[in-house]
């Protein structure tokens, strides 16, 4: 059901990521190209990582995750932080997101890893709910800061 992604399934991501964004009602960010997801997943130094849900009779993919390193210095060690995880509509319900959640958990006590983070938005009531009923606790003390386009170029400058 879950396996590693390759750079054939550089496509299917792409438009899933598109799809994730359309469903956030924010397709219009997603600027991101297949050529940049090939280079970031499978480039001379890769800076993400990738597993592929399949659908248990088709081989379909029908959702993924994205993920990529980060560091605690209070722990000392690293983090999985989990940019996407996208299950399509239709396949919603079959344990699949679980699934993707539960692979990259494994990684972490593999490897050592103390933590698993993500954000959801405020307003996704089905996913919050899913993710409580896993045992993942809301950090509301923290507020995110971005900086982007203009103020990142700006400031950089």
């Amino acid at each position: 059901m879950i396996r590693t992604a390759t750079p054939a399934d550089v496509p299917v991501i792409h438009a899933m990521v598109r799809e994730l964004a359309d469903y956030e009602k924010a397709l219009h960010e997603a600027r991101a190209t297949e050529e940049q997801l090939r280079e970031a997943l499978f480039g001379e130094r890769p800076a993400a990582f990738a597993h592929i849900a399949e659908d248990d009779t088709t081989g379909e993919p029908v959702g993924f995750c994205l993920w990529f390193l980060n560091f605690s210095t209070w722990r000392g060690v690293h983090g999985i932080y989990l940019e996407d995880l996208y299950v399509r509509p239709e396949a919603r319900g079959g344990g699949h997101g679980k699934a993707l959640l539960t692979e990259l958990a494994r990684i972490c006590v593999e490897r050592g890893y103390e933590r698993l983070e993500w954000w959801v938005l405020d307003w996704n009531e089905p996913s919050i709910n899913f993710y409580k009923a896993l045992g993942a606790v809301p950090q509301d003390e923290w507020t995110v800061y971005r900086l982007t386009d203009e103020a990142l170029a700006r400031l950089g400058s």
